[in-house]
């Protein structure tokens, strides 16, 4: 790529930066073992596999969000209607002792995706100090952006990047105070980039909006290439989660993905993520990530049924059976596909598919979330809002 030799000093200035801004500390090194909470009623969040694989949750309140795709408005009210987070834009987590689980595509149609990234992870810290947890799998959009497709990037995620890497220089590279503070302070930067190219002629922003989208697009290289430190960070996110006896995943666990390892699959994608090995093509964990059949790309459990023959179900229904018996859960949850209909369950409810479109570079629906609470499951929906029933289609 041409612009890929272009030095980021030489494209047009950013506005004035804000200082680093460290607003919670930084992680300990991971534990396997989650404290029970202030009132120590329950007992700790037991993790195994680096990234997690496999989670006891004793006694904990589940809930998992579907797609963001870039929507920090929409994380935010989503987040707020699954009770983990406050309302008052302090991004305080408010779920105490409940395990939240993201589903991944939180890259790619909306601007301000590592804004959300880093509100995950900012919950993440408060979560454990609580006995709760928070956990994320990854999905196509993000394995699509390390293998460097970038075709559905909002312009504005491309800013972003290019924010996002001034202010780590801002924080001297320390990138657990940059990475964890940013979601506090992206949409200054996006103000201030915005006010900025108002006062600009026509003629001078349109080189301006040019440069600029060249520094974007290199920026966005750079943290997210294999071993890049926005990739080494997704590299600490499975792409298969169980927690107790559900089983978590973008797009969909089938029984060869169960007999090759799943623990071995987070394996295999965390260190193509993290460049580890020789730089080649080949380390690409096709079993996980490429093709209809892969882990983040199966769309098998999420397809409308009402064209199938019911020989056809019953096929789909026995495989998912398979699946869930070999793997050890009783059901799954999947993203992925934008469900007109709003969260939903099928196949005697052993899939649930949360995936409502609700970035606005999707559907634009309304937030909604699943709760699980032992054997028991509920959708939470705002009720003050109406949904948006649009057509998925183009979707990727």
């Amino acid at each position: 790529m041409v612009m890929a030799s272009l030095s980021l000093n030489s494209l047009p200035v950013q506005p004035p930066s804000q200082h680093c801004r460290k607003l919670i500390d930084a992680p300990s090194s991971t534990s396997l073992n989650y404290g029970t909470g202030a009132g120590g009623s329950l007992k700790p969040i037991v993790i195994s596999g680096d990234p997690p694989t496999f989670v006891s949750a004793p006694g904990r309140r589940i809930v998992a969000v579907g797609d963001l795709h870039g929507d920090l408005s929409k994380a935010r009210s989503a987040l707020e209607l699954a009770g983990v987070l406050s309302s008052d834009g302090r991004d305080t987590w408010t779920g105490q002792e409940t395990v939240l689980v993201q589903l991944g595509d939180i890259l790619d149609r909306g601007e301000d995706e590592i804004a959300i990234l880093s509100l995950l992870r900012s919950l993440q810290i408060q979560a454990k100090e609580h006995g709760g947890a928070v956990f994320q799998v990854n999905g196509n959009h993000e394995t699509m952006n390390i293998e460097g497709d970038f075709r559905y990037v909002d312009s504005g995620a491309f800013d972003e990047c290019s924010d996002f890497l001034e202010y780590l220089d801002d924080c001297e590279h320390n990138w657990e105070d940059a990475f964890s503070s940013w979601g506090q302070v992206s949409e200054s930067w996006k103000e201030e980039r915005k006010l900025a190219q108002s006062s600009w002629g026509p003629w001078n922003l349109v080189k301006v909006i040019f440069g600029q989208r060249q520094k974007g697009v290199i920026a966005r290289s750079v943290l997210l290439r294999p071993g890049g430190p926005l990739a080494s960070e997704l590299a600490r996110h499975p792409v298969v989660l169980k927690v107790d006896d559900w089983v978590f995943c973008h797009g969909g666990l089938l029984p060869h993905h169960v007999t090759y390892g799943i623990e071995k699959i987070n394996n295999e994608v965390s260190k193509w993520m993290n460049n580890v090995g020789e730089d080649d093509e080949s380390q690409i964990p096709f079993i996980a990530t490429r093709g209809y059949d892969s882990v983040v790309w199966n769309r098998l459990y999420s397809r409308d049924t009402t064209d199938l023959e019911d020989y056809h179900i019953e096929q789909i229904q026995s495989i998912l059976d398979t699946t869930l018996q070999v793997v050890g859960a009783k059901a799954m949850v999947v993203g992925h596909t934008p469900q007109t209909t709003g969260v939903n369950c099928k196949y005697n409810c052993s899939i649930w598919r949360i995936d409502v479109g609700m970035s606005s570079g999707v559907l634009d629906s309304r937030p909604e979330v699943l709760e699980i609470r032992g054997d028991k499951t509920r959708v939470i929906r705002s009720e003050s809002e109406t949904f948006n029933e649009l057509q998925a289609v183009d979707y990727m």
